[in-house]
C-alpha cells in the first residue's frame, strides 16, 4: 500500500487520499497513516473493493477533516458553505449511529485525531 521500504512510492490510493486531505485543508503528514489506510479501507468497501474515486476521497477527507481541525480552523480553509455542509454530514452521522460517515467520526475519535471543539460540540463519545 504504501510501497515497498519507500522504494516505489505512495500507492496512487493514498496519495489521492493525501490530495484530498490538503485540497480541504490539511497537510497529510498531520494525519498518521494508519488512519489513512483505515480511510482507504472503509472507502474501497463501499466501493465493492475497487480503488476508491478522486469524488469520493474528496467526499470523505471533507469530513474527516472537519473533525480534525475543528469548526473555526476547517471554515477558515474551506468556507461557511462547505463547514455547514460537514457539519449537516456530521450530525445526520450521529443520528443514523451507523453508516461510511459515522465511521470515519469514529475512527477520528479511536485514532485520537478529533479536534476537542468537535468531541465538545457534538458531544462525542465512543463506546
Amino acid at each position: 500500500m504504501l510501497g515497498l521500504f519507500g522504494i516505489f512510492g505512495r500507492s496512487q490510493d493514498v496519495q489521492r487520499i493525501d490530495d484530498a486531505l490538503r485540497a480541504c485543508g490539511l497537510h497529510p503528514n498531520r494525519l498518521p497513516d494508519a488512519v489513512k489506510l483505515a480511510m482507504l479501507k472503509e472507502l474501497k468497501e463501499a466501493n465493492n473493493g475497487r480503488s476508491p474515486s478522486a469524488q469520493a476521497c474528496a467526499s470523505a477527507s471533507e469530513l474527516l477533516v472537519y473533525c480534525s481541525l475543528g469548526a473555526k480552523e476547517f471554515g477558515q480553509a474551506n468556507g461557511p458553505s462547505r463547514t455547514q455542509a460537514a457539519e449537516s454530514r456530521l450530525i445526520a452521522a450521529l443520528e443514523a449511529g451507523y453508516g461510511p460517515d459515522a465511521r470515519l467520526v469514529l475512527l477520528t475519535l479511536h485514532a485520537h485525531v478529533v479536534h476537542p471543539s468537535v468531541v465538545e460540540q457534538f458531544n462525542l463519545t465512543s463506546e
